[in-house]
């Protein structure tokens, strides 16, 4: 028998094998070896990142600050600063800002502690006084002896606190050695960030190179989009509040209002915890009545960020839905503490841009696009990687790639006037 006749009575037979398999069966079989490859592939990845936590947490940190700052860069740039002074100038500008607030807000933060002391003490004493004289009876020597076991409680575990110390102290110096690998890698990051995508893309194989190269660029984009809406979110947010707590005469109202306004960058969530606190500080110091208002105020301020600010602001850069937003945050918080809830969300919102932008770019891209147009010019893929080269300006522009979605397609003739000034503007 022939060579020929033996492939197709060998391929017959496997036909025949298939049919007998229901294909309900057949079909969920290979879904479920297909999801157990990239389950087995997102649990290595997990432990890798698990395992080097301390140079990835500065690389996501750094890319957000890289999009919040980029913006100042480039509009700097323009104007006819030179990119690497730009840099400069926006770090020392941003670095000295928030050292200042921190000072500042430390400052305040001792010169209230006494006073809510002081409140904390009365507060206490009025609720013993309150639980012994009150409908509940109980002994006074039932409080003092609650009191006693806490005393004994804190001497027996003296030894847990001073390790607990240590291990403080070596968080401190871990978070000075990532600052200083953020700042180093955000100023290359805001100089010549492109340059560095371009060169990682080389990876990726030569077909689907331009495609992945556009994707990231657009879920960049949504990124720099998502800095934005989410300071000025929290910014309202620690004004609303703050305003609130200084009108209730609740101590602390300012360090109160700044850590609002840090917890605001995780969303939902932060707000939600940071504004719970300060509802219990008005509890304590000011009572039920105040506690009550403080409430109503972090209630108000957090459905006008939800319903107006967010959606206003965000656009269709971040089109998540909530559940996906809490259980991102949720998983973050627990796989990486506070700062996987503070990265889960822009991870999100950055693959969501990138995956649409590679569905709907799964035709070819066409000739004129923007990176066979440096191909074209150089004559080469972008092999130049260790010369450094500044950025062309680009995200202090609101209609930039990703900042509101992935862009879509429109003939020539129907283009909108906007899409016709950005093509103008890019092949300048």
């Amino acid at each position: 028998m022939s060579q020929g006749k033996l492939e197709d009575v060998s391929t017959t037979d496997r036909t025949a094998d298939r049919l007998k398999v229901h294909p309900v069966v057949r079909a969920a079989a290979e879904w479920s070896w297909r999801l157990v490859v990239i389950a087995v592939a997102l649990y290595v990845a997990s432990q890798v990142i698990a395992r080097y936590e301390e140079v990835f947490v500065p690389i996501g940190l750094a890319v957000l600050g890289t999009a919040f700052l980029v913006p100042v860069v480039d509009w700097l740039n323009r104007r006819g600063v030179p990119r690497a002074l730009a840099v400069v100038a926006s770090l020392v500008v941003a670095i000295g800002a928030i050292a200042g607030i921190m000072t500042f807000v430390v400052q305040q933060f001792i010169d209230g502690v006494p006073d809510l002391t002081d409140q904390v003490t009365k507060t206490i004493d009025d609720s013993r006084g309150w639980l012994v004289d009150g409908p509940l009876n109980i002994r006074q020597e039932q409080i003092d002896h609650l009191g006693d076991d806490s005393i004994k409680f804190l001497q027996d575990n003296q030894d847990k606190v001073t390790s607990g110390a240590l291990a403080t102290f070596t968080t401190v110096s871990e978070i000075v050695t990532g600052g200083l690998l953020m700042l180093f890698l955000m100023i290359f990051f805001l100089y010549g960030g492109g340059q560095i995508w371009r060169f990682l893309t080389l990876a990726i194989p030569e077909g689907s190179r331009e495609k992945v190269w556009e994707a990231g660029q657009n879920g960049f984009g949504s990124l720099v989009g998502y800095v934005r809406a989410t300071v000025v979110v929290a910014a309202v947010d620690a004004i609303g509040i703050g305003a609130g707590l200084a009108i209730l005469q609740v101590p602390l109202a300012l360090p109160l209002a700044s850590l609002v306004f840090i917890g605001a960058f995780i969303p939902i969530v932060g707000a939600l915890i940071t504004g719970s606190l300060a509802v219990l500080v008005a509890l304590v110091t000011q009572g039920w009545i105040a506690a009550v208002i403080a409430l109503a105020v972090v209630v108000g301020v957090m459905q006008l960020e939800s319903h107006v600010l967010q959606p206003f602001l965000l656009g269709r850069s971040v089109r998540l839905h909530p559940v996906a937003v809490v259980l991102a945050i949720a998983a973050g918080l627990v796989t990486a503490g506070i700062v996987g809830g503070l990265l889960a969300v822009p991870i999100i919102a950055f693959l969501n841009t990138a995956i649409r932008t590679l569905v709907d770019k799964s035709k070819s891209i066409d000739d004129d696009s923007e990176l066979a147009k440096v191909a074209a010019a150089t004559g080469k893929e972008h092999e130049r990687m260790y010369e450094a080269e500044p950025d062309r300006p680009k995200w202090d522009d609101l209609d930039a790639h990703g900042a509101r979605g992935p862009k879509t397609e429109k003939p020539d003739d129907d283009a909108a006037p906007d899409d016709k000034r950005g093509s103008s503007d890019d092949s300048s």
